[in-house]
């Protein structure tokens, strides 16, 4: 099957594109290598994929109307794991255009490519930060997520409607993934681990937000691959017993589906921080600070409608998660 992986060069486009290839799919990456983070990271992540006689990857950025258009017409993929858009929380607050330009701008063009060019599914990252300000735990599907809490969120809302406008309006089946807190070897070095091993190497100070009073769902990368491709291989389809009525959140009478994927397993940000001071067999320096604007206290994934749709079931405790990144980064530091 020949499938287009967007942000392959990024932390889960590159295992996405590393499992497809495993099975021995035909795997399309496009990356536009911005410099949102050190670009030798990303550079690094494709050199593990172009050796596969299967890939090809293609410099693009989903912005560009026309080179996108271009890339479907002659690629015709038959489906579409769509992974690229401006992450980030806090630069969310420091520059929103990026956000609009990749995630919304963006967004838009993926839709257009996968609707002319016929896509049998797409499969696209939503984000826990949807939930924004709500409090109830855990975070399920069949809630309300009217009330983000970033600029970042907010698109990422806006990806799962302008999603199930094009599975209602051209049967474009479509399934948003709202990731938890992904970790793991080549992670993204703005993320709490390799920030947090980064100081604690260097016999540095981490900050530990909110006093510590934190805790986030951690779910390992390999966990998240299973899950990605388990949905990618199911096409999202119409709720038979769709209710408009009283509608639900999470499916539609239009092919389209939204789905936690996460760990289930919330864990106190003090006990990952230990988990990883015991991985890299050193203490950490803490510098307690308040809370962030756009930060929540606490993410928890319901991931009970995907396990009955797909079998989803992680299985990486967070002391293995953490010993196997860190150990990554170990190496990777050298």
């Amino acid at each position: 099957m020949k499938i287009l992986v967007t942000g392959a060069a990024g932390f889960i486009g590159m295992h996405v594109c590393e499992r497809l290839l495993a099975r021995g799919d035909e795997v399309i990456g496009i990356d536009n290598l911005n410099d949102y983070y050190d670009v030798s990271l990303k550079q690094a992540r494709l050199d593990r994929l172009t050796p596969h006689a299967a890939f090809r990857f293609q410099k693009l950025d989903i912005a560009d109307r026309a080179g996108l258009a271009a890339l479907f017409e002659i690629e015709k993929p038959r489906r579409v794991v769509h992974l690229a858009a401006q992450a980030g929380v806090r630069y969310s607050l420091k520059n929103p255009h990026a956000y609009a330009d990749s995630n919304l701008v963006g967004f838009v063009n993926m839709l257009e490519g996968c609707r002319y060019g016929k896509v049998e599914h797409l499969v696209y990252a939503s984000s826990s930060s949807v939930y924004g300000g709500n409090t109830k735990l855990p975070f399920s599907e069949h809630d309300s997520v009217d009330h983000p809490v970033s600029l970042y969120a907010a698109t990422k809302k806006a990806n799962e409607l302008m999603a199930h406008t094009y599975s209602h309006l051209f049967r474009l089946p479509t399934t948003g993934l709202r990731f938890f807190t992904v970790y793991g070897p080549w992670g993204r070095p703005d993320m709490s681990p390799i920030l947090f091993a980064k100081a604690i190497l260097e016999d540095k100070p981490i900050d530990v937000f909110n006093n510590g009073n934190m805790q986030r769902d951690f779910t390992y990368i390999d966990d998240i691959v299973e899950g990605v491709v388990r949905v990618l291989d199911k096409p999202a389809a119409p709720n038979a017993s769709f209710d408009k009525a009283n509608p639900d959140a999470a499916t539609s009478w239009a092919p389209y589906r939204v789905f936690n994927i996460g760990n289930n397993q919330p864990v106190r940000l003090m006990d990952y921080i230990e988990a990883l001071e015991n991985a890299l067999g050193k203490k950490a320096v803490k510098n307690f600070l308040p809370m962030q604007d756009g930060d929540v206290q606490a993410t928890h994934a319901d991931i009970n409608e995907l396990q009955l749709a797909v079998g989803y079931t992680p299985d990486t405790p967070i002391a293995e998660g953490a010993k196997r990144f860190a150990d990554w980064y170990r190496n990777y530091k050298q």
